[in-house]
């Protein structure tokens, strides 16, 4: 069995989304059980039964909006996400899912589940759409504003085995985003990250790439550190929600627009099935020693159903065991505590 613990509190709906989207899990994966960390007297009029469910209960619940994630997770040990976190830690779960606020999810991580000795920094990477329908892999997009270029082959790896394991492609590319896809282009770091990534085993190291190239993307794994990841990212899910409103309301302003829209609908729901998130999951944690799954803050029941279906994947696959495989080795060091 695969056991999942949801942050039930978690996120901008709670309950209303993180239950009902891991009861649609269950009814599909009859190797899943599902562990609750959240406040039982929401969650159990929403059940129809307890088969392969569990609840640790808990009022608690990290604020969305929480300022010092440092603090909250410290402070915060009874909370709904930070107790999914410790039962992976302690090898109650196998994975945790949560729509909790993104440094939080981070930090918990990192604190308490703990970082992969043999790396250094951990990333948040999102799959995110493409135009030939296949989700293509981003990180860091803001778990660091910092990296090396070691952080960065650090993440290729893992990045590389993610790739086959989740997205079932053979040999994946890795592409460098810079603003130049010549060598030569961009900061020090960014030459340095080339010259470092061009001679790194274990990875399929394309070059660089440029922002324009994001949803039409020549590589199936795009490397940035945290500051321009994150950029890039709400860019593309900015334009994406604005070119939506735009065509609402040009398909409002006439009456040749709407008779359009009614030949062209089956076509615009299809668009628009491609470039939803919903259908991909959430982002991924990497670098810790259990998966992490942090679905979007606002996913409604689709949204967590799909960020359950791609932990399954990841526990499934043996992802970590088979990260730690291919990441160098290190000498042992304290743990960082951070």
């Amino acid at each position: 069995m695969i056991r999942i613990g949801i942050d039930a509190n978690g996120g901008d709906k709670g309950v209303t989304s993180t239950v009902p989207g891991a009861l649609r899990a269950l009814k599909e994966f009859p190797e899943l059980e599902i562990v609750f960390y959240g406040d039982e007297n929401k969650i159990k009029p929403l059940l129809t039964n307890m088969d392969r469910i569990s609840i640790v209960h808990t009022d608690k619940t990290m604020d969305m909006g929480e300022k010092n994630p440092v603090r909250a997770v410290r402070a915060g040990k009874d909370s709904s996400l930070c107790m999914a976190m410790q039962a992976a830690k302690d090898d109650e779960v196998d994975a945790v899912v949560t729509s909790g606020p993104t440094q939080g999810v981070v930090m918990a991580a990192h604190v308490i589940i703990r970082r992969l000795k043999q790396m250094e920094r951990v990333a948040l990477c999102p799959i995110i759409p493409n135009m030939d329908g296949k989700g293509r892999l981003m990180l860091d997009v803001g778990a660091n504003v910092e990296l090396r270029p070691e952080h960065l082959g650090e993440f290729a790896i893992f990045a590389t085995v993610a790739a086959k394991e989740v997205l079932n492609i053979e040999n994946p590319t890795v592409g460098y985003l810079n603003i130049g896809s010549e060598p030569g282009k961009g900061r020090e770091l960014d030459k340095e990250v080339y010259e470092y990534l061009s001679n790194l085993e274990g990875i399929n190291f394309y070059g660089n790439i440029e922002a324009d190239q994001v949803i039409d993307s020549p590589v199936d794994i795009i490397l940035t550190e945290g500051y321009g990841g994150n950029i890039c990212l709400k860019a593309l899910e900015g334009t994406a929600k604005g070119m939506g409103k735009m065509l609402k309301q040009e398909i409002k302003s006439s009456i040749g627009g709407m008779i359009g829209y009614l030949f062209m609908r089956k076509a615009l729901k299809r668009f628009a099935k491609r470039m939803d998130s919903k259908e991909v999951g959430g982002a991924m944690i990497f670098g810790i020693n259990k998966p992490v799954i942090k679905a979007h803050g606002n996913s409604d029941e689709y949204a967590y159903y799909s960020a359950i279906k791609q932990a399954i994947k990841m526990v499934d696959s043996n992802l970590i065991e088979k990260v730690l495989e291919k990441l160098p080795k290190k000498e042992e060091s304290e743990d960082d505590g951070e």
